[in-house]
């Protein structure tokens, strides 16, 4: 499937929003539009995130995928997060993923990053499918905790 795949602007904000109440929802998150807008605002006005969004010919979003940059503390050099890639139900299985995917390794290759960094869930196989098609290693050196900040 063909489109426009572009860094996002501060115009797509309503776009890239629809995208992203959408990925919210498919990890089980309650759809809150007016939320994922003025996050998605946020982060183009304060230029806080990279994100990358594909259009077809009648300017819908199919994809967006979201890296924020942070440092590897190990390698002394910059790296990015790759917080969220999302592909639209009816654009899956077509290279929009693969797509998105590739030109954040470009991005990250421009800007000398040391290494892109996802965590995805257990049982996304079909994007882990996709990271590991595309060269990266599942960790099974590092354990990975959290802490929910209420």
């Amino acid at each position: 499937m063909s489109g426009e795949l572009r860094r996002a602007r501060l115009e797509d904000t309503a776009v890239v929003a629809a995208l992203f109440d959408e990925y919210r929802q498919f990890y089980h998150q309650k759809s809150d539009i007016e939320l994922a807008t003025k996050f998605i605002h946020s982060r183009l006005s304060n230029q806080d995130a990279v994100i990358f969004v594909v259009l077809d010919g009648q300017s819908n979003a199919l994809g967006f995928c979201q890296l924020y940059p942070s440092f590897s503390s190990i390698h002394a050099r910059s790296m990015l997060i790759l917080s969220d890639l999302y592909v639209t139900q009816h654009a899956r299985c077509v290279g929009v993923g693969r797509r998105l995917m590739n030109i954040a390794i470009d991005y990250a290759k421009a800007k000398g990053v040391a290494s892109i960094f996802l965590e995805t869930h257990k049982e996304n196989h079909q994007a882990q499918a996709l990271y590991e098609s595309l060269g990266f290693t599942l960790e099974q050196e590092f354990l990975s905790y959290s802490l929910d900040i209420q």
